[in-house]
């Protein structure tokens, strides 16, 4: 009998969502990290960020907003300012 992708058990039966940390309503977990801590922060923004980013940039008026010298963590800021500037 086959199985079908992605119909493993955990042991006991449990599905094992509990365990991961991402998943984790526990306000201690890695879930949520602050950009200035982010071990990859520094490196450039990712193609993604820079076309949101350059998006939102637009939409609040601030073309100013957008780097191309980013780096993620900074990126990642700029986002979530402008983010909450056009309301998304």
């Amino acid at each position: 009998m086959m199985r079908q992708a992605g119909s493993e058990r955990a042991p006991d039966g449990e599905s094992g969502e509990s365990q991961n940390p991402q998943r984790s309503a526990d306000p201690s977990s890695n879930q949520i990290k602050d950009p200035d801590e982010w071990v990859s922060g520094g490196e450039p923004m990712t193609g993604a960020q820079a076309s949101y980013l350059k998006t939102l940039s637009e939409q609040a008026r601030e073309p100013d907003a957008f780097d191309a010298g980013l780096d993620k963590a900074e990126a990642s800021k700029r986002i979530d300012a402008l983010k909450a500037k056009t309301g998304r």
